[in-house]
């Protein structure tokens, strides 16, 4: 049978046109497309609007504490909220953003015209989908939301078959549904490893892929082998609450720190999983509007593997006040100030990037530059952490709170609204609106900072974290107050945002496919890219291979833009035959030919939230009409030919 990757590589001399009759155009063809761009769209637009959902839990948490013995929630409702605000910022916005940009730019970065497997791919988001759905259906259907923190300690979570501390079936709907959300994980990381080791463009060696690529690498490895890690503790976890095993219960033998350890070695590696991409798209933009190459290119490559491969031997620097011993904490306190150097190293060749560079400050130059600052204050508290008295001291506060908003908000956060201002007219053909994109910058730094920069001083004074209230006259109303007007310019700054998306979508500035005067390939196609990508797979000489088609140097050292730059030759083809405009060409007219639309994903993945439920509710009658989907769609997907017959 001819494989996805024989079909993208057959020379367009071989290759017939072949009429579809599945949609491949319109509201429909969204169910069925294996398009990589059309699926990042999606993976995007589903994160985005659980980033709001997750934004409303957090303003209710804030509400709640904005004064004391608050009054807004409930201990049961601020136990939920605070463990669904949490799951859904990791499991259902950050990770699945990261995966949007990488599905989006992989491709088109390294010269290839889709992933390797596109059915996964399409799998991969309907699979997310489900698991979202699936744990927000908690609320309505589990007697309560998850309630014991996004982290699931035992034995909060595991106490046999009576549910001990956590009644209902809340804790059952977390369990089930990360486990769901973890195949889908896995699936997109396997097809990034694929594409990336295999589909490069000819002379695209490692060494010259762009260092986003790089990042979404080693993403792409952390994440399949961190899943399996969480996953088994997960289905330990439903044993012990539904079937009365052992394995977290102390009174029986069982082992709760045991639990800690399974979930913080997938935990600790999980962080780099969500900073990585950042760091990777601040990595080209930096390059672009400072008009200057990235400063020790492989060094920040191999600091990124490193950041990686140490990932994996920190975990215990979340358990230090568990009683280990000195000898683990003081052998984990040491790698967790290692671990600080790659990531300095970063940020010093991000700053000597800008170091005389033609510095231009657009919104995406301006998120990029908020990043490095906003990160570095949450990696210095954070090696504060490897001090082990102090970790001791700050574990259960809001200290630790602001350090890893920090990182997480201050990192992958900025970072992802950066590139969305650098990539959308690579979507649209069209800026976003720089008024209202600085407007939005300096918006959410003044509202992050003030939600969460007080936070240190609030957990110093003793505030413990995950409390749904205080006494008054403890001298944490003050900062509470300004943290909770901080999340509120937050929120306006979001939606700002948003407003600068549906606004510029069909009403801003028209540009060209190089509106930035890029570096990577990306910039030498139509915008948007058809389905096919690249009439013709580009060959690569160097680094950075667009600039250098652009530009050269003269006797002093300056820039000099070559007469028949690339950009010249894309301006030419834009438009010329690429379908409509819109990425919907398909290659008829080039002897272009791609994998066609299936409905299939879509099909299995549906079945995997009825076996949750069976699980859940151990209804084994509903897992049986579960897997009926999932056996008849993998079955036909593994017979349907790659691309329809002629017509």
């Amino acid at each position: 049978m001819t494989t996805v990757t024989d079909v993208l590589e057959v020379p367009a001399r071989r290759v017939g046109v072949l009429r579809r009759p599945k949609a491949t155009t319109g509201f429909w063809s969204w169910f069925t497309t294996v398009d990589h761009k059309k699926i990042a769209i999606m993976y995007a637009t589903t994160a985005l609007a659980f980033f709001v959902i997750g934004g409303v839990e957090a303003l209710l948490l804030r509400v709640q504490l904005y004064g004391a013995n608050g009054t807004l929630l409930t201990a049961s409702q601020y136990n939920e909220l605070f463990t669904m605000h949490g799951t859904t910022m990791v499991f259902l916005m950050g990770m699945p953003l990261a995966v949007a940009f990488g599905n989006y730019l992989i491709p088109l970065m390294i010269g290839a015209r889709d992933v390797a497997f596109p059915r996964l791919n399409a799998f991969g988001y309907w699979g997310f989908l489900m698991g979202g759905i699936f744990l927000y259906s908690s609320f309505l259907l589990g007697g309560s939301a998850p309630n014991g923190g996004w982290f699931g300690y035992t034995p909060l979570t595991s106490t046999g078959l009576d549910r001990g501390f956590l009644p209902g079936h809340g804790p059952d709907f977390w369990v089930v549904g990360l486990v769901m959300l973890g195949i889908a994980s896995t699936t997109g990381a396997i097809n990034f490893i694929v594409t990336i080791i295999n589909m490069r463009a000819p002379g695209m060696t490692l060494m010259r892929m762009p260092v986003f690529v790089w990042m979404m690498f080693v993403v792409a490895f952390l994440t399949l082998f961190a899943m399996p890690i969480v996953t088994a503790a997960l289905i330990m976890v439903y044993f012990d609450r539904n079937f009365a095993t052992n394995f977290f219960v102390a009174a029986n033998g069982g082992e709760p720190l045991l639990y800690q350890h399974l979930f913080w070695l997938f935990g600790h590696p999980e962080v780099y999983i969500l900073i990585l991409p950042g760091m990777g798209i601040v990595s080209e933009i930096l390059p672009v509007f400072s008009r200057k190459p990235l400063f020790g290119y492989a060094v920040v490559v191999f600091s990124g593997i490193a950041i990686g491969f140490m990932g994996w031997g920190v975990w215990v620097h979340h358990m230090f006040a568990t009683g280990l011993g000195p000898v683990a904490i003081s052998a984990f306190a040491l790698s967790t100030m290692i671990i600080a150097v790659p990531t300095g190293v970063k940020i010093f060749n991000w700053l000597a990037t800008t170091w005389r560079g033609a510095l231009r400050l657009t919104t995406p130059m301006l998120f990029a530059l908020g990043f490095i600052a906003m990160f570095t204050l949450g990696g210095l508290s954070g090696v504060l952490h490897s001090i082990v008295p102090a970790d001791t001291q700050q574990t259960d506060t809001y200290f630790v709170v602001a350090h890893f908003h920090y990182v997480l908000f201050g990192g992958l956060v900025f970072g992802l609204f950066g590139g969305f201002y650098y990539w959308f007219p690579k979507l649209y053909a069209r800026k976003l609106d720089e008024r209202l994109g600085k407007l939005n910058f300096w918006t959410i730094m003044i509202g992050f900072n003030l939600t969460f920069f007080p936070m240190h001083f609030v957990g110093l004074l003793g505030m413990p974290r995950r409390t749904y209230r205080y006494d008054s006259g403890l001298g944490w109303e003050g900062m509470n107050q300004i943290e909770t007007i901080g999340s509120f310019v937050i929120a306006f700054s979001v939606l700002i945002f948003f407003v600068n998306v549906f606004y510029s979508k069909t009403r801003g500035e028209a540009v060209g496919p190089d509106p930035w005067d890029g570096r990577t390939l990306e910039w030498t196609i139509p915008s948007p890219p058809p389905e096919y990508n690249f009439e013709e797979i580009p060959e690569v000489e160097s680094i950075d291979d667009f600039w250098h088609r652009k530009y050269t140097e003269d006797e002093q050292g300056r820039l000099v833009r070559l007469p028949s730059g690339g950009a010249v030759a894309v301006e030419e083809r834009t438009g010329d035959g690429h379908g409509d405009g819109h990425g919907e060409g398909h290659g008829e007219g080039h002897g272009i030919h791609m994998p066609s639309p299936s409905y299939f994903p879509l099909v299995v993945a549906i079945g995997l939230p009825i076996m949750g439920y069976a699980a859940v509710f151990q209804m084994w009658w509903l897992a049986a009409v579960g897997a009926l989907p999932v056996l008849y769609g993998s079955y036909a997907w593994a017979i349907e030919p790659q691309t329809e017959p002629e017509t």
